[in-house]
């Protein structure tokens, strides 16, 4: 299925301010450091992937507090904190935007508790989220709010997510992306959703970033075989 390019974001412009410790993190991470010096133009729909520490997670909240989204997730209108603890990052970074809707929503697998009290106090009509389990309230919230045209991040959402309910996001997103308009950065360690149809696969690593195709990923070689043979790799562990 090819995906409609009407993006509301086409590029991510390095901004880099004077005076910043480039020895500090999260300037020592290759990955960021490539995108404070060069930029990135942005798919209709991107995926991040890569291992941990690569800077993943690091950009994709970034490029949501440059858009105008909480650094801990939510709608353009949630203002909810806990702890502060983003990067400055996206200070270094200048959205490119291409006069569509400024709506968008973030979802990051380590903040999602906090964002659930908060859309079951003050955002209303959310219903009991804490009431069902991580996967099926995760899911309650991409069906609810993930539907006009808009930014969508998520970060990790595999952690919620068994295999069918990742399915089930795959086909939500491919709904959501259909129309045009709307757009998706993902950041994801699971080869399931990393298969986003018409996505744009960025790889994260010791390198920087660079585009590659799902059957050339790392993971998925390396899910394949432990798959295929589970003890090749568990022999290893003793």
């Amino acid at each position: 299925m090819a995906i409609l390019d009407d993006r509301p974001v086409s590029r991510v412009e390095a901004n880099p301010r004077p005076g910043v410790d480039t020895a500090a993190w999260p300037y020592t991470i290759p990955a960021v450091r490539q995108l404070r010096e060069e930029g990135l133009d942005l798919a209709p729909a991107t995926v991040l992937v890569g291992p941990n520490g690569s800077g993943k997670s690091t950009i994709v909240e970034a490029i949501a507090m440059a858009f105008g989204l909480s650094g801990e997730g939510g709608s353009v209108h949630a203002r909810h904190a806990t702890r502060s603890s983003e990067s400055p990052l996206w200070q270094d970074l200048v959205l490119a935007r291409r006069g569509g809707s400024r709506w968008g929503y973030f979802l990051r697998a380590e903040s999602m508790h906090g964002l659930f009290t908060y859309l079951e106090r003050d955002a209303g009509g959310t219903g009991e989220l804490h009431a069902r389990s991580h996967g099926e309230s995760f899911i309650d919230v991409v069906l609810s709010r993930f539907d006009s045209p808009g930014l969508y991040l998520l970060d990790e959402p595999e952690s919620a997510l068994s295999f069918d309910s990742s399915l089930a996001l795959l086909a939500h997103l491919l709904d959501l992306l259909r129309p045009g308009g709307r757009q998706v950065i993902m950041a994801t360690h699971s080869p399931v959703l990393a298969a986003l149809p018409g996505a744009e696969i960025l790889e994260l690593g010791t390198e920087g970033f660079h585009r590659t195709a799902w059957e050339d990923l790392p993971m998925v070689d390396h899910y394949r075989r432990f798959l295929a043979g589970p003890e090749r790799y568990l022999r290893h562990l003793a």
